[in-house]
């Protein structure tokens, strides 16, 4: 199983949470990344999103079918991620896009085997996948991808 994890790009501050926009950095940093998922992105892919405004117009940007799941919003712990996404043995690939920090501690799980306070910066993707080897489970970094490095 293949497994990306993407940070919802630059967003505009705010008192609501849910409702903040992207900026017009994040708008671009959104399109950028979405361009690079497309020449990149594994078979079968299937795209899960917050239902917070910025990560709705990140995934946008794709041009592709998502859906929007409510459990894997701001506050979400990553054994509802976990559970969104499947992992590791959902058949054909996923691709995340949510928050900080819950991203960052699925992430220190899968590679570390334990939750840790690891940071995705806004933007950024994050691809994992899962495979078997000699009868052991491994989890494998595939790409970090810094939205400032696709500019």
């Amino acid at each position: 199983m293949d497994l990306l994890l993407w940070r919802h790009a630059e967003a505009e501050d705010g008192e609501e949470d849910m409702k903040r926009r992207l900026t017009e950095r994040g708008e671009k940093q959104a399109r950028l990344m979405a361009a690079w998922i497309h020449a990149h992105q594994p078979k079968d892919l299937r795209i899960i999103v917050s239902p917070s405004v910025r990560t709705q117009q990140t995934a946008e940007a794709l041009k592709l079918p998502f859906e929007t799941h409510r459990k894997i919003g701001p506050e979400a712990c990553v054994s509802e991620l976990i559970a969104a996404s499947g992992w590791p043995n959902a058949n054909g690939s996923v691709l995340i896009i949510g928050h900080q920090p819950s991203l960052g501690r699925m992430a220190s799980l899968l590679l570390a085997g334990h939750e840790a306070e690891w940071t995705i910066k806004k933007g950024a993707l994050w691809w994992l996948s899962n495979r078997v080897r000699r009868g052991e489970t491994q989890t494998v970094l595939r790409a970090v991808l810094p939205a400032e490095l696709l500019d």
